[in-house]
């Protein structure tokens, strides 16, 4: 449409100006189109989180793009001969803007005299802006909100009973709601381990004792604090009230469960070895030196290595004159203080309605509460003289592991850790630089990082990788186009410059490098490219007719409309995306803002620097037709 009022203004009646104006940027437009297609091609070929969340936006630009692209060159032209008016020719009152692009113009014309300095100062500010902000920015999987919700797991010393554990329970609830000035809107808690007979499986609550809760905790819309503030309030509250206890704030939100793989901490770190002893020493130096990290929260070793235990040594030749195994002296041992079901399941059939219960027989637990009740076990059920277990085996206290843990049929102990205000890359390269601080290992011991590191690494990985190949791609494509590899070059020299842009909004509010800002990053390249195109096509025409001998100067000044509409117009619908509007708007934000920052610097790039380097790099060589027709005359 603004090349249509370009050509009126021009003189031209509104049939032949519509005519010209599409048949002009027809091709510029298709070129367009390809480039910012080729921009998301790289999603076809991530995996996991990156294309999962990638593959969806790109499609749904994809095709919004060539529906746009089908529509401006068939509907547009209709619309615009049916709706639009004619243009007086003779009228010849200067617009503002007219007065604004004589000004853009002659300015251009003498910055084109101070090229050789500008030249090389714009790309070294552009470069070194790039490398700068890079270092600075963190770098995440996903942006961080504050969802108003968590989950969090308190450990009490290992082997302390269920009720104790309950009452801890309770207090921690009564902290959060006075923390929070009675803004809770819904808590739930579950206190201990599924009993055996429970229809659930552990894996789907894990905990490892009576010692541990989990609860999860939603705070009301209205309340005043951030959810990490909140963390921080209680971690202290519950260090001063509730004695051995220990916290570990997990993921409340599904996006931050699935970020996390299933581990149930952002730092998850797993000690392998053979010797349990021996990874359980490795672990809790690497514990010590962790929790002098400033940013690092509920630094814990995971895995309860000291539960509590009763050691039971049968003596074989006194079970053996009592007629009894040892075998059957555990299997008495277990059914009472555990339950029949481990050793001899029972079932009873009800005839009447044909359904079969199952029949557990166990000692009541306050029974069994000492040394001394335990030796009282009966271990020759169905004898006239009794045995007790006293009479065959002596029992000392001892500690023991509460769970063992495996990865490939080897065993590991968990250690595990929260970020607090910092992004998941500096936390996860300060955590590998401590655990390179151990130097040597013992033979047998690894160390592996869990948690978000590996899908950390593959995300940054394949989204500057993405990001590499969708710049080759446009190359290669305007190569073909301009058959020219100056000309290729010249659309390329702005793209430092919007990466830089998206980098250094990014920094100013805060955010770190995420799947999101990489999507915004990669869409802004998609428009400064089309921009710089649009710029590039209209300086060949008249370079092509040989009539102006300031061919950038003319094609930039031409473009100066559509190039600030566009940008304009990108800019004006991503405020409010990154603003972050609406609810998850602090997910979609920085993309928003990448694009934003992106597109600034991109047309000031375009409309200052571009038509410097076009005219430097071209110089004053005349247009050489690239087509290889025997019949083309070159025009």
């Amino acid at each position: 449409i603004e090349n249509i009022h370009h050509h009126q203004e021009m003189g031209k009646t509104k049939a032949r100006a519509i005519w010209d104006a599409c048949r002009e940027i027809a091709l510029p437009k298709l070129l367009i189109l390809l480039c910012i297609l080729a921009v998301f091609v790289p999603a076809f070929f991530m995996t996991g989180v990156p294309g999962s969340m990638f593959l969806p936006l790109s499609l749904a630009v994809g095709f919004a793009m060539i529906a746009s692209f089908i529509l401006s060159q068939t509907l547009v032209p209709v619309f615009s001969y049916w709706l639009l008016k004619d243009r007086d020719v003779n009228n010849t009152i200067t617009s503002r803007f007219d007065r604004f692009k004589d000004r853009y113009s002659r300015w251009l014309r003498g910055l084109d005299k101070r090229s050789v300095v500008f030249i090389p100062l714009y790309l070294i500010a552009a470069f070194g802006l790039l490398w700068v902000l890079f270092a600075q920015l963190g770098t995440d999987i996903l942006p961080k909100t504050d969802t108003g919700q968590t989950q969090v797991r308190l450990r009490l010393p290992a082997g302390t009973r269920v009720e104790r554990t309950e009452t801890a329970t309770q207090q921690l609830l009564h902290l959060s709601d006075s923390i929070s000035g009675n803004h809770v809107e819904m808590s739930s808690a579950f206190i201990g381990v599924q009993p055996s007979s429970y229809p659930v499986n552990l894996i789907h609550l894990w905990t490892s004792g009576p010692q541990e809760s989990v609860i999860k905790i939603k705070l009301q819309k209205g309340y005043h604090a951030s959810i990490e503030t909140f963390k921080e309030k209680l971690r202290a509250a519950v260090g001063q009230t509730i004695s051995g206890a220990i916290l570990s704030f997990e993921p409340g939100d599904m996006v931050e469960q699935v970020v996390n793989l299933g581990s149930t901490n952002p730092i998850e770190i797993a000690v392998m070895g053979k010797n349990l002893s021996q990874s359980g020493k490795v672990a809790a130096e690497l514990n010590n030196k962790l929790k002098a990290i400033s940013y690092l929260r509920d630094v814990q070793i995971a895995t309860p290595l000291n539960y509590p235990a009763v050691k039971m040594n049968i003596d074989r030749i006194k079970a053996g004159q009592s007629g009894l195994t040892v075998e059957q002296v555990t299997r008495s041992t277990v059914a009472a203080t555990s339950s029949s079901r481990f050793t001899q399941p029972n079932y009873w059939l009800d005839k009447s309605s044909g359904t079969a219960y199952q029949v557990q027989v166990e000692y009541p637990q306050y029974l069994v509460n000492s040394s001394d009740a335990l030796g009282l076990i009966p271990v020759n059920a169905g004898t006239n003289t009794p045995v007790y277990l006293r009479d065959v085996a002596t029992m000392q206290k001892t500690f023991m592991p509460g769970e063992y843990d495996r990865i490939n049929q080897q065993r590991f102990i968990t250690i595990t850790a929260n970020i607090f205000q910092k992004d998941a890359g500096t936390a996860i390269h300060e955590v590998q630089k401590t655990i390179a601080s151990l130097g040597v290992l013992p033979q047998g011991i690894k160390i592996t990082l869990r948690g978000q590191a590996d899908l950390l690494d593959q995300t940054v990985s394949e989204l500057s990788t993405g990001l590499m190949i969708a710049i080759v791609v446009i190359f290669l494509m305007l190569t073909v186009n301009f058959q020219s590899f100056r000309l290729s070059l010249i659309v390329l020299s702005i793209i430092p410059a919007v990466i830089a842009g998206s980098f250094l909004l990014l920094w100013v509010t805060g955010q770190s490098l995420n799947i999101q800002s990489y999507m915004g990053t990669i869409m802004a390249v998609g428009v400064a490219v089309a921009n710089a195109i649009l710029l590039l096509t209209s300086g060949e025409r008249y370079r092509r007719q040989d009539s102006h001998a300031d061919f950038a100067v003319t094609g930039a000044t031409e473009r100066l409309r559509p190039i600030l509409m566009t940008s304009l117009a990108m800019i004006a619908g991503m405020i409010p995306m990154a603003i972050g509007f609406g609810e998850g708007g602090d997910q979609t934000a920085p993309l928003g803002i990448a694009v934003i920052g992106g597109l600034v610097l991109s047309t000031v790039s375009t409309l200052v620097f571009l038509p410097a380097i076009y005219r430097r790099i071209v110089g004053s060589k005349a247009y050489i037709n690239p087509s290889l027709h025997p019949e083309d005359t070159g025009q």
